[in-house]
């Protein structure tokens, strides 16, 4: 919970997963006496000592340093409640980091290569239309219930696409994969921020991206060595014991308020009551919304002209949905995503930033292992490879800008440092990748996650100083939320921008050896749908294919470079507050 300075007397956040704890008299204590946490991240029963003034506090709090145990929720429970969700982030990261490395050769199996995003943002799609879901309903019934409910649906997804026997199929999986994983990450998110003060949330989401990175280093390798070894089906249908181990400590470890709440009389009516306060109208709307604006990205340009009516058509479908969900929100009890938020122009700027950020690295990421497989006819599981000097930014990025933020209290100098270092690395590969890439260069892509690293640990900060405490689990919903819409709609896009200099160039290219309209339609064809087929490829016509290929993948570094320099704008309109002007 946030309280500021200039506050009256707020009410104490509650924490649904802790409704009830126990104390360290062997009492429990319900929620509405717990009070604010103490400067060492214990929360404290009222009652427990005298109350403080703010001024007190603050001396108290002096460089950051920590001072007794408090009865409560001791430090080392904190990190068991946070430690059982380890296995999930893990699990979820490598998830997305195999998809990255391995879609080209899964889409290649049922000759759709052009088509291989829609196993990434099917996806994200599916996370965009549930993601602010998690945070309200979290709020209703409990953090445990949901984590467990996201773990299952996940699973359920990655055995649909381990088994599924069509694109469409797999696609399906990746649908419900991405609809638990929605969850996976945001409630561990939230419960740090129900647990701790808000200078040491930075370093503790650190750890947890550290834990993330871990994931992403794996599992590109991992699924590349399993797709060249014994198929790539294996990627998936491994995850599944994994997370089911997990779902077994969070049901043992995980506190759970239900089990400690006297029921009503009536059970059903609480139920009825519970059910009856979900968004369910605001939450389809906004789905039907997203899914929208994606289509006509992802079959502009390649599948249908941009000029096309469907295309024009669900853009402005799009539009129209987002006004209805906007007064959608208006009239809801209780809005799943409340306006308010939108208020806040720091933490729009925030969500923007971030989603930027996250959009320019992925579709980085993307491209990268397509990249060495064209220019070096490398493996998959070398190609996925390359992908590890990103996600190590990532994780040296996000644990110094977590030790920096406790100690100094500031966010921004490294936010705006983030977007430079970030646009530095999409400015190398412009300049340099043109397929012939050393080793060294190869490493251009670190900055990148560098920056991005900073900014996840940064922006959360900004976003939390800003936002009244009743808004808090929503609001950091919708941050993960923002993140993959921009995703959802950055990736197929980033697609659509490699993909039409790529058609065009191999097309002239062809037309200058000579070739007849009918071959070079079959080339052309095979060589965008197959990675397969360019490595199969010899001569003039390799080269031609790979020359067209390096051009493509320079207007995608040019997207990513855009969106970045974009951040960087963005984040010289930030307006930082010192945390040692806000309470926890």
């Amino acid at each position: 919970m946030v309280l500021r300075v200039d506050s009256a007397v707020a009410e104490p956040e509650r924490a649904p997963l802790l409704e009830q704890v126990q104390n360290s008299y062997g009492g429990t204590f319900d929620s509405d006496s717990i009070s604010t946490s103490s400067p060492t991240g214990t929360i404290v029963p009222r009652g427990a000592e005298p109350a403080k003034s703010i001024a007190e506090e603050e001396a108290s709090l002096g460089d950051g340093e920590t001072g007794a145990e408090e009865p409560g929720i001791g430090r080392s429970q904190v990190v068991k409640i946070i430690g059982v969700l380890l296995i999930g982030i893990f699990v979820g990261h490598a998830d997305s980091s195999i998809l990255l490395a391995t879609h080209g050769i899964i889409a290649s199996e049922f000759n759709s290569l052009e088509n291989s995003t829609w196993l990434i943002t099917s996806f994200t799609l599916a996370g965009a239309a549930t993601q602010t879901m998690y945070g309200k309903l979290s709020d209703i019934y409990g953090r445990k219930p949901l984590v467990i409910s996201a773990y299952i649906i996940f699973i359920i997804g990655c055995f649909i696409v381990g088994i599924g026997q069509t694109m469409g199929q797999v696609i399906l999986g990746r649908v419900i994969s991405g609809a638990g994983s929605a969850g996976m990450g945001a409630l561990v998110s939230v419960l740090i921020t129900d647990l701790l003060p808000i200078r040491e949330v930075a370093q503790w989401r650190a750890y947890i991206n550290l834990v993330a990175t871990l994931g992403r280093s794996v599992g590109g390798p991992l699924g590349g060595w399993l797709a060249d070894a014994i198929g790539w089906r294996w990627s998936f249908l491994g995850q599944v014991p994994v997370v089911g181990l997990s779902i077994v400590l969070c049901t043992i470890y995980l506190p759970s308020h239900a089990e400690s709440l006297k029921e009503p009389e009536d059970p059903t009516v609480t139920r009825k009551s519970k059910f009856n306060r979900i968004d369910f109208k605001g939450s389809f709307v906004f789905a039907i919304m997203v899914l929208a604006l994606l289509l006509p990205i992802e079959l502009g340009g390649s599948q249908l002209p941009w000029t096309h009516p469907i295309i024009l058509s669900l853009f402005a479908l799009s539009a129209l949905l987002l006004v209805l969900f906007i007064k959608i929100e208006q009239r809801a009890p209780e809005p799943i995503l409340p306006l308010e938020i939108f208020h806040r122009r720091d933490a729009v700027l925030s969500f923007v930033i971030l989603g930027l950020q996250t959009a320019a690295q992925l579709g980085l990421m993307f491209s990268v292992p397509i990249y060495f497989q064209i220019t070096s006819k490398t493996s998959t599981s070398a190609a996925g490879a390359h992908l590890i000097p990103a996600v190590f930014g990532n994780a040296v990025g996000g644990l110094a800008s977590g030790l920096l933020i406790k100690r100094s209290g500031r966010y921004k100098s490294l936010v705006l440092l983030a977007v430079v270092t970030s646009s530095l690395s999409y400015l190398l590969l412009m300049l340099r990748w043109h397929g012939n890439t050393n080793w060294l260069e190869s490493l251009y892509i670190l900055p990148s996650g560098l920056g991005t690293g900073i900014a996840q640990s940064a922006l959360f900060i900004s976003l939390q100083v800003v936002i009244d405490p009743a808004h808090m689990a929503p609001a950091i919903s919708f941050m993960y939320l923002s993140t993959t819409v921009f995703i959802t709609i950055g990736l197929p896009l980033s697609n659509a921008i490699m993909h039409a200099p790529l058609r065009w160039g191999l097309q002239n290219r062809l037309l200058a050896l000579g070739m007849s309209g009918a071959e070079i339609r079959k080339i052309v064809a095979r060589a965008i749908s197959d990675l397969e087929y360019v490595g199969s490829t010899t001569g003039a016509v390799h080269k031609v294919i790979v020359a067209s290929y390096v051009d493509g993948l320079w207007w995608s570094h040019g997207f990513s470079f855009l969106c970045s320099a974009t951040a960087l704008v963005l984040a010289l309109l930030l307006k930082e507050k010192r945390l040692d002007t806000v309470r926890v």
